[in-house]
C-alpha cells in the first residue's frame, strides 16, 4: 500500500482488528470492491467510521510478492505439459520402452500408466511428509527446501540413459518436491494476502500451473522432430531452470508474518507485515493487523500444540473440515481435466488427428487465457457459486463429448477405429473439450485451492492442507495409472463416468462448502465454529460487523425440505 492512504483506510484495509467493526456482509458489500462506497456504522455501543478498501494499485506489491510465491504451480504445470508429450516421443520409447514384433517400441499400459501417475504418488508422499518443513523452518524456507527436492529429482531423470525405472524413481523424487510446493505455496499465499484479494492472489497458483502446461505444450512441439533425446532432455532440463529460479524468487519475499507470530519472532512479523503492504513498521495496517493475528495466534496457543490426531477432531468443525478439504481436491481430479492434460496427444490421435502436439497446444491456450478470467471470477461471484457454475457446466461438456465419441467418432464401428474416423465427430469433440477446458480453469481448477487455503485454523493449516492435496494426488495417480486401461475397454464411454461425478459434486458443494469470499482467515473460523449452514453461509455476518437487526440464529437452522433448499 502507498504510504499517501488515510489512516482509516489503512485499518479498514485491516477488516478485522480488534477495536475496529466492519459492518459490510461477505458477499454484498463495498469492502470487498475496490473503490465501493463508504457505509456507516450506526449500532449501539459502536462509532461510526468509515470502510473503504482503496484501488487496486495500492495492492501491487503484495500481489507481486504473491505471484513470486505461486511460481511454485508453474513446475508443477510444467511437468504436466511435458510428459504428456514424453511418453509419444520416439527417442523417449526407443530408451525407455519394450520392443514388439513388429520391431516397434511402445510403453506397456503398466508402464505408461507408471510412468505418467507415479509423479502424483510422489506428490502425496511429498504433502504430507515436506510439507511439514513449514511449520518447522517457516513457509519461505520450506518452500526452498522441497524446491531442492524437486531438482534432485529432475536430475535423476536427465541421467537416464535405457532404464525405465531410474526415470521412475527421478519422478517420485521430483514429485515429492512438487507435493511440497502445493501445500507450502497457497498457504504462504494465504497468510500474506489481503483478505478482498485473498482469492485473487491463491489463484496466481493455478495461473501458473497453467502457464507451466501450456508452456510445456510448445517446448514438446518445438523438439518433438529430433531424433535424439533432445526431445525429452531439453523439456527436463528447462524445469531445471525453473527450479532454479523459484529459489532465487525466494530470498526476495518476506515470510509468513502468522507463522513469525507463533514463533515468538515479533518484529520479524512486524517488518514483513510492512514489507508486504509496502509502509513502514509503524503504520496502523501494521500495527491493526499485527494485534489480529496475534490475539487469533494466542486463542490457538492456549488450547495447546497441534497434533495430527487434531484433525479428527469435531471441536469447532475441524474433522468436517478436514473432509470437506479432502472432497473438494478429490473431486476436482474427478472433473476428468487430467484425463486430457496427461494423455491430451493419445486421445486427439484416436479422433484421426494428424498432429495431436498441435491440438495439445491449442488446449493449452485455452486453459492459460482462461485462468486470466478466474482471477476475476473467484472473488466476483464466490467460491460456492463457482464451484457450482462448474459443475453444472462440465457436466454439459462431457455429455456432448462422450456421445460424440461413442456414437459419431467410428462410423463402421469401434472395430474398425483403425480405417476410417468422422472428421466432423472429432472437431466437435475437440470444440466441447475446448468448452470444458474454459468452464474448469475459470471455476474448479483455482477455486479448490482457494478453498483449502482459507479454511483451517493456523495451528492446522499446514496438516489440513497436506491431507487434502495428497487426496488430490492419489486420485491423480489413479486417474493417469487407469485411463489406459478404462479407455482400451470402454473408450469413450469413459466420459460418462466423469459425467457422474460432476452431478455428485455440484450436490456436494450445494450441501457441504462454506463461501469464505471477502473474510479474514480468523472469520472463516469464527463461521465454522458457529456452525453456519453451507447454504446459508453467503449471506452470513462476522460478529465484529453485525447491526442491531443481524439475526445469527438464521444462519443455524433451515426447516425447508432439502429438495427446496435449492431455491
Amino acid at each position: 500500500m502507498s504510504n499517501s492512504i488515510t489512516d482509516s483506510q489503512n485499518m479498514a484495509n485491516v477488516g478485522h482488528s480488534d477495536n475496529l467493526e466492519p459492518i459490510s456482509s461477505q458477499n454484498s458489500t463495498p469492502s470487498n470492491k475496490m473503490g465501493g462506497d463508504d457505509m456507516d456504522l450506526k449500532a449501539e455501543g459502536h462509532e461510526e467510521y468509515i470502510q473503504e478498501v482503496g484501488p487496486l494499485s495500492q495492492y501491487f506489491g503484495v500481489l507481486a510478492l504473491c505471484l513470486m510465491v505461486a511460481f511454485g504451480g508453474f513446475i508443477f504445470g510444467w511437468d504436466t505439459g511435458t510428459i504428456s508429450g514424453f511418453i509419444a516421443q520416439k527417442d523417449f520409447l526407443r530408451r525407455l520402452g519394450s520392443l514388439n514384433d513388429e520391431g516397434v517400441y511402445y510403453f506397456s499400459k503398466v508402464r505408461t500408466g507408471l510412468v505418467v501417475g507415479i509423479f502424483n504418488v510422489g506428490c502425496a508422499i511429498g504433502g504430507l511428509t515436506l510439507g511439514g518443513t513449514g511449520d518447522r523452518y517457516g513457509r519461505r524456507i520450506g518452500l526452498m527446501i522441497v524446491t531442492v527436492v524437486y531438482i534432485v529429482g529432475i536430475v535423476i531423470q536427465i541421467a537416464t540413459i535405457n532404464k525405465w525405472y531410474q526415470y521412475f524413481i527421478g519422478r517420485i523424487i521430483s514429485g515429492m518436491g512438487v507435493g511440497g510446493i502445493a501445500v507450502l505455496s497457497p498457504t504462504l499465499i494465504s497468510e500474506t494476502a489481503p483478505a478482498h484479494l485473498r482469492g485473487t492472489a491463491v489463484a496466481f497458483y493455478q495461473l501458473m500451473i497453467t502457464a507451466g502446461i501450456f508452456l510445456g505444450y510448445c517446448t514438446n512441439y518445438g523438439t518433438k522432430n529430433y531424433d535424439n533425446s533432445v526431445q525429452w532432455r531439453v523439456p527436463l532440463g528447462l524445469g531445471f531452470a525453473w527450479a532454479l529460479f523459484m529459489l532465487g524468487g525466494m530470498t526476495l519475499v518476506p515470510e509468513s508474518p502468522r507463522y513469525l507470530v507463533q514463533e515468538g519472532r515479533i518484529e520479524e512479523a512486524k517488518r514483513s507485515l510492512a514489507i508486504s503492504n509496502k509502509c513502514t513498521v509503524d503504520s496502523p495496517v501494521v500495527i491493526g493487523e499485527y494485534e489480529n493475528i496475534a490475539a487469533g495466534v494466542e486463542a490457538e496457543r492456549s488450547a495447546g500444540s497441534a497434533t495430527w490426531g487434531e484433525l479428527f477432531s469435531t471441536n469447532g468443525k475441524i474433522l468436517q473440515r478436514v473432509i470437506m478439504g479432502v472432497m473438494v481436491n478429490s473431486l476436482q481430479q474427478l472433473t476428468g481435466a487430467n484425463y486430457f492434460f496427461y494423455y491430451g496427444t493419445t486421445v486427439f490421435q484416436a479422433v484421426g488427428l494428424e498432429d495431436s502436439f498441435e491440438t495439445s497446444i491449442v488446449f493449452g491456450i485455452v486453459n492459460f487465457a482462461s485462468t486470466f478470467v478466474a482471477l476475476w471470477t473467484v472473488e466476483r461471484f464466490g467460491r460456492r457459486r463457482c464451484l457450482l457454475w462448474g459443475s453444472a457446466t462440465m457436466t454439459c461438456c462431457f455429455v456432448i463429448y462422450a456421445s460424440v465419441g461413442v456414437t459419431r467418432l467410428y462410423p463402421d464401428g469401434i472395430d474398425n477405429k483403425e480405417i476410417s474416423t468422422s472428421t466432423g465427430a472429432g472437431n466437435c469433440m475437440i470444440c466441447f473439450t475446448c468448452f470444458f477446458i474454459f468452464c474448469f480453469a475459470t471455476t474448479w481448477a483455482p477455486t479448490a485451492y482457494v478453498i483449502i487455503s482459507e479454511s483451517f485454523p493456523l495451528r492446522i493449516r499446514a496438516k489440513a492442507i497436506s491431507v487434502a492435496v495428497g487426496a488430490n494426488w492419489l486420485w491423480g495417480f489413479l486417474i493417469s495409472f487407469f485411463t489406459p486401461f478404462i479407455t482400451e475397454a470402454i473408450n469413450f464411454y469413459y466420459g460418462y463416468v466423469f459425467m457422474g461425478c460432476l452431478v455428485f459434486s455440484w450436490f456436494y458443494v450445494f450441501f457441504f462448502v462454506c463461501e469464505t469470499k471477502g473474510l479474514s482467515l480468523e472469520e472463516v473460523n469464527e463461521m465454522y465454529e458457529e456452525g453456519v449452514l453451507p447454504w446459508k453461509s453467503p449471506n452470513w455476518v462476522p460478529s465484529g460487523r453485525r447491526d442491531m437487526g443481524y439475526d445469527a440464529d438464521a444462519a443455524l437452522h433451515d426447516n425447508k425440505p432439502w429438495y427446496k433448499r435449492f431455491m
